[in-house]
């Protein structure tokens, strides 16, 4: 069960310096859902807030940009960000409360869908603060082509002692597949634009900058499951594995995440009359 006690200041901070994988996979995903200057714009799971921070700098000094995430010590990071046009807050994606019905319009969630182990109530509250028309952008981990990471981490904790040991997932817990994303999406009553998956080849120095990433994007709940000291024994052999794949280039990951752009029906459209 992923919790979100285990974040640290340390764990926060590495983020903020290691996170340019997601930064850069939400341009893209930004770029897909083509912000214009004057919209308005939440941004659930912001993070650091590194990406909502250049989400603010599509919209423009005439539109706004809020970010939330339950995660306090990453949202006082976050508040430290100057644009004028920028607001952080704590917040969870199935309690958008503090925002009224039809105020953005545009909501995205990067690198954040496979953290979250109910999400029809995400999606419904992503539906209620959309205007009509309005447009949900999700980047997600793809369960049908797992990550290069996840199939080394999985290799490992189903070696003993670690198999006696319940491992919820080798890294994201909660991921889906391109059709169950667009069945939900659908149900949710949004109309999807465009799904589809997309693979980014990552570069590591070294293994330990593997873990480092792999422990603050999970805020704690890399491994989580294991106890303490086998946690410990289960990382290092990892890195073992991982040192194994080291060449001219470091180390060569690659990550497969679905992309999608969804658009919010207007529920009562505009009847025209003709004299």
């Amino acid at each position: 069960m992923t919790t979100l006690a285990l974040d640290t200041p340390v764990l926060a901070r590495q983020y903020e310096d290691l996170s340019d994988k997601q930064y850069n996979h939400g341009k893209l995903l930004l770029g897909d859902l083509g912000l214009g200057r004057g919209q308005r714009v939440l941004d659930v799971g912001c993070g650091t807030g590194r990406l909502t921070e250049y989400a603010a700098g599509l919209v423009g000094e005439e539109g706004w940009v809020v970010g939330v995430d339950p995660l306090p010590l990453r949202v006082e990071i976050a508040k430290r960000r100057g644009a004028a046009n920028l607001l952080f807050r704590e917040g969870r994606s199935e309690n958008l409360r503090d925002f009224p019905a039809d105020s953005f319009d545009a909501v995205f969630l990067n690198s954040v869908f496979h953290w979250l182990p109910e999400k029809a109530g995400s999606l419904a509250e992503a539906y209620r603060v959309l205007k009509p028309g309005g447009r949900l952008g999700i980047s997600t981990a793809s369960r049908e082509r797992p990550h290069a990471l996840e199939r080394i981490v999985q290799s490992v904790v189903e070696r003993p002692p670690y198999a006696a040991h319940p491992v919820v997932s080798a890294t994201t817990p909660y991921k889906v597949t391109s059709a169950e994303l667009a069945a939900l999406l659908e149900r949710a009553g949004f109309r999807v634009r465009s799904l589809e998956i997309r693979s980014f080849v990552d570069h590591f120095d070294n293994p330990a900058t593997v873990i480092d990433f792999s422990r603050s994007s999970s805020f704690g709940n890399f491994l989580g499951t294991l106890p303490a000291a086998l946690r410990a024994s289960a990382i290092e052999e990892i890195k073992s594995e991982l040192a194994k794949l080291r060449g001219p280039e470091g180390i060569v990951l690659t990550r497969n995440l679905i992309f999608a752009v969804a658009e919010k029906l207007d529920p009562s459209p505009t009847t025209r009359s003709t004299t």
